[in-house]
């Protein structure tokens, strides 16, 4: 078993077991002392359950190795639970937003209990925590699933915020401020939602990973010994990992056997220096056949 599986396994664990214990406690106090927000919060805890599974079997998924199937291995498993979390936080979240229209629209409104406050509070502790745990080994381990996990928790802290002051204001004399809050837990929700689903589908589009990452593998490239120039580079993300596609321009006197030389030494290069790097594709270009080409194009634009 990898470092980076039983890392994560770890952390969705430990978020799967406080996720249970609080979204159960939330929606029975909210439903018990009447409380929207604190409902709205407790099944967006649910949906912290049900995305803590997804990541855990996507991270298991993801690390095995390639196979004839898969020549590129499994990565993307990851991106593909983060596109299923984000569409069930996008379908909670438009679900509770219409119970707490409904419910201001009939004047269904009651003020929620004095536990309700506490259960709030508790939740807004306890994810606080989860957030920086988290995300601290999703970074350590690249991992987009953890991550998109570590902001749903922060998320979830900001919803008992909002589940707080709404609880806190109809006690005071301002019982519409619970089903308010319980529409602003909602669209936190849905917020978050959105925003992982477009990371995802970046991901799965093979969008640019990072900009300053292109520029850091281009400047260890063209340090290489019998590298003039990097003709051209793309970055493809897979999951943690990233496939690397290069172009180098070398001398033209060279022989074959010494041009391949020094792809493989971009190669291993890369894979060494950058952890995140699983597989280089390395093209050679002669220096008077790139420069010409180059020229070309500048006449054709």
């Amino acid at each position: 078993m990898s470092e980076r599986y039983k890392q994560g396994k770890k952390v969705s664990i430990i978020s799967l077991i406080s996720n249970v214990l609080l979204a159960v406690l939330k929606v029975i106090v909210g439903f018990t002392f009447s409380s929207k927000a604190l409902v709205a919060d407790g099944f967006h805890s649910v949906s912290d359950v049900v995305s803590t599974v997804i990541i855990l079997m996507s991270i298991r998924i993801s690390k095995t190795p390639p196979d004839q199937d898969h020549p590129y291995g499994h990565g993307k498993a990851e991106s593909i639970a983060t596109i299923i979390l984000g569409l069930i936080l996008i379908a909670t979240g438009i679900f509770l937003i219409k119970d707490a229209v409904v419910s201001i629209i009939n004047n269904q409104i009651a003020v929620p209990g004095t536990l309700v406050l506490w259960v709030a509070a508790l939740s807004i502790l306890v994810k606080e925590l989860l957030y920086r745990y988290t995300v601290k080994i999703g970074r350590e381990i690249n991992s987009k699933g953890l991550i998109a996990d570590a902001h749903h928790h922060r998320s979830d802290a900001l919803s008992s915020i909002a589940a707080l002051i709404g609880a806190a204001g109809a006690r005071l004399g301002y019982p519409i401020l619970d089903p308010v809050a319980g529409l602003v837990v909602s669209s936190l929700i849905i917020k978050v939602g959105v925003e992982i689903l477009l990371d995802a589908i970046d991901d799965l589009m093979d969008a640019v990973p990072n900009t300053h990452k292109v520029e850091r593998i281009t400047s260890d490239v063209k340090e290489i010994s019998g590298v003039i120039t990097v003709g051209d580079i793309k970055l493809r993300s897979y999951g943690p990992y990233l496939y690397v596609d290069v172009a180098i321009v070398v001398k033209d006197q060279l022989t074959v056997i010494e041009g391949h030389k020094i792809a493989v030494k971009v190669r291993e290069e890369l894979v060494a220096n950058h952890e995140r790097v699983r597989e280089v594709m390395v093209h050679v270009d002669p220096e008077q056949a790139y420069y010409n080409n180059q020229s070309v194009k500048e006449t054709m634009n």
